[in-house]
């Protein structure tokens, strides 16, 4: 894929560089993710069934898609991976995009042959009701989505809050894989209820339990490790708000999983 703004990174480098993302009904967000990663050799989409013109948008935008029902989020993006053309890949989600600062800094690592690194992490920046959070638990919320699939990927069993490893360095970049994960508060109260189902899932399968105490005092200690601790109190009444949201979440990942160890479906 050839960037407007000048030549791809295989004419710099004998490295070419893939991209990977998975979606589902990402209309309002696809484009603006694509058009960060137009400086990349290849752009993967595996979609698992979008109906609101997902898949019409990427292919405008020179994306090879890929039709897959959705098994889980790290095997759908592991399978990503491996249908992409190169070994070098960058992951992201539907809702991410790469700032100008990283992109630099990934052309520059780029250019010298990621000399001696399995992967690359890079700082993820969340917007949140029309802001970005600088402080708390949200940033910098390092990830490492830039890697060698010959020498890791999307590992392990857990299908949510999956994460890629690998086996050897791992660099750190600049700049900021901004991030915009909710259209509204009934969105992010939606996620956070399937995701804490998936959570108590995978945790009693593996022979996890929850105690009372996890119950009643981990959700404060996530509050005051963020907002005090992280000075998210420093990102406003938008601060606040992410941090009383968020403590529900781990609330109900262990009420959840305190029912299944009873017999009881959450």
């Amino acid at each position: 894929m050839r960037d407007a703004h000048g030549p791809t990174i295989a004419s710099m480098t004998n490295i070419p560089l893939s991209a990977c993302i998975i979606t589902f009904n990402e209309a309002d967000r696809i484009g603006a993710c694509l058009d960060s990663l137009a400086f990349c050799d290849d752009i993967v989409v595996v979609d698992s069934g979008s109906t609101d013109g997902t898949v019409d948008l990427a292919r405008a935008r020179g994306a090879r898609v890929i039709d897959r029902a959705f098994t889980g989020f790290r095997s759908q993006k592991d399978f990503a991976v491996s249908q992409a053309r190169h070994d070098w890949v960058l992951c992201l989600d539907a809702d991410e995009r790469v700032d100008a600062t990283l992109r630099q800094a990934i052309q520059t690592a780029h250019a010298k042959g990621f000399p001696g690194m399995a992967g690359y992490r890079f700082a993820r920046l969340s917007e949140y009701f029309g802001k970005f959070l600088r402080h708390g638990n949200a940033y910098p919320d390092r990830v490492l989505r830039l890697f060698d699939r010959r020498q890791g990927g999307w590992r392990g069993k857990r299908e949510i809050h999956e994460a890629v490893s690998v086996d050897g360095a791992i660099g750190r970049l600049p700049g900021n894989l901004e991030h915009h994960p909710y259209r509204s508060l009934a969105e992010q109260l939606g996620k956070q209820e399937r995701y804490a189902q998936m959570m108590a899932e995978h945790l009693f399968a593996a022979g996890k339990r929850a105690n009372v105490g996890q119950i009643l005092f981990s959700p404060a200690w996530r509050f005051l490790r963020g907002y005090v601790f992280r000075a998210g109190f420093l990102d406003g009444w938008r601060g606040l708000l992410y941090a009383l949201v968020r403590i529900e979440y781990v609330r109900r990942k262990f009420v959840k999983l305190w029912l299944l160890q009873h017999g009881y479906r959450p």
